[in-house]
């Protein structure tokens, strides 16, 4: 019998995942750790001119220019609070599965807690926002809702040509295709 338990033990661990948990405002979400590559403080920042007010700017980390949005402005048009507990999260960001995968920074308010738990858990929360494409399924627990963003949805086609340029064509590829 105590194995038969153990094995469902097991197998219900083998369900879950880790949340980085975060906030905006008064409001809990949560990023799937795996996509997270690293938790760092809030740095200094190069604007991009021209850009969305949520595109913070961009940063030097490990020899590649790394873009940076604002997650609290992107969603509720107000810039993260500046507080010790605000990070700057690097992520791994995919626009689609053809495309290699890229760094992209997050500014996020409150990013010191995670969450284990099985990702079935979230569930719908039945509002097709589709100007927040990137805000998933809700999951509740004894401190209230806590809302899944979905990294891969977070830049539109027009943002992610803005913060992702396709590089340079090689010069003989050109002239080959002619």
């Amino acid at each position: 019998m105590s194995e038969i338990i153990a094995k469902r033990s097991a197998a219900q661990m083998a369900k879950q995942a880790l949340f980085l948990l975060f906030r905006i405002g008064s409001e809990r979400y949560a990023l799937r750790a795996t996509e997270v590559a690293e938790v760092l403080p809030r740095l200094p920042l190069k604007p991009i001119a021209h850009a969305p007010h949520w595109v913070a700017g961009v940063f030097a980390y490990r020899g590649a220019v790394v873009p940076v949005i604002d997650l609290s402005a992107l969603t509720f048009g107000k810039p993260a609070e500046a507080r010790t507990s605000t990070r700057l999260v690097l992520v791994h960001y995919r626009a689609d599965e053809d495309q290699p995968g890229q760094w992209l920074g997050l500014i996020l308010e409150q990013a010191t807690d995670t969450l284990r738990c099985n990702p079935e858990d979230f569930q719908p929360y039945g509002l097709d926002n589709r100007e927040a494409p990137y805000l998933g399924p809700v999951r509740e627990d004894a401190q209230g809702l806590v809302q899944w963003v979905r990294v891969d949805d977070l830049l539109d086609d027009a943002v992610r040509t803005l913060l992702f340029p396709s590089p340079p064509r090689d010069p003989a590829q050109l002239e080959a295709q002619s």
